[in-house]
C-alpha cells in the first residue's frame, strides 16, 4: 500500500533547486503524485505530494535535514492519507480583478466560508494596468461547491459581494 507525505520547502531560488530535490525524491524510489512551484520575489516555494512504498517515504523523511543543509533551504513535511473522492461538491472556477487593495483575499476566503465552500486552489498576482500604470490585483480559484446548494443562489450571490467590493469577477463551472 502506498503511503503519502507533503512536502514544503522555501528557500533561494536557483535554476538546480527543483532539479536536485526532485533526484533526492527519484534516489528514495519515490513519486511525486501533485506539486505546486512558484517564484515569489528571489524565493521559491514548493510543495509537494510524495508517493512511495513505506520504506521509500521513510527514506526520503530520514534524507530531508542532509537535503535541506546541502540546498540551503527550509523543508517542513507531513506525513498524509489520499484524499477521498468528494462526491457531492461541483467544482468551479473564478476569476477576479480589481484595483489592488488590502484585504481582497480574505474578504474572498471569509466569503466562501461563511457559504460553506471549499477553496482547492487559490493564485493572485499583481501588476500595473498597461494603460494607467494602476496597481492590479487578479486571482484564480478553484472552489468545491456542496451540490447541495443553489448554484444560482450561490452565483447570485458572490456577484453581489463582488459589485460591493468593486471586483470584476467570472464564476463558471470547471469543465
Amino acid at each position: 500500500m502506498l503511503q503519502h507525505m507533503v512536502l514544503v520547502a522555501l528557500g533561494k531560488y536557483s535554476p538546480r533547486l527543483v532539479e536536485e530535490l526532485t533526484k533526492a525524491i527519484l534516489d528514495c524510489s519515490c513519486s511525486i503524485s501533485d506539486s505546486r512551484i512558484s517564484i515569489l520575489a528571489s524565493e521559491c516555494s514548493i510543495l509537494m505530494k510524495i508517493s512511495g512504498t513505506w520504506d521509500a517515504v521513510a527514506k526520503i523523511e530520514d534524507s530531508l535535514p542532509n537535503l535541506a543543509t546541502r540546498l540551503n533551504i527550509s523543508i517542513n513535511s507531513t506525513r498524509t492519507e489520499t484524499q477521498k473522492t468528494s462526491t457531492g461538491m461541483m467544482p468551479y472556477a473564478i476569476d477576479a480583478v480589481c484595483a489592488d487593495r488590502l484585504g481582497v483575499v480574505h474578504d474572498i476566503a471569509k466569503f466562501m466560508a461563511n457559504n460553506e465552500i471549499q477553496i482547492q486552489d487559490l493564485y493572485t498576482n499583481t501588476y500595473q494596468a498597461a494603460n494607467t500604470g494602476t496597481q492590479m490585483f487578479s486571482v484564480h480559484m478553484t472552489i468545491n461547491i456542496p451540490s447541495d446548494t443553489a448554484i444560482s443562489v450561490v452565483r447570485n450571490d458572490f456577484m453581489d459581494f463582488c459589485d460591493r467590493l468593486n471586483l470584476d469577477a467570472i464564476m463558471e463551472p470547471v469543465k
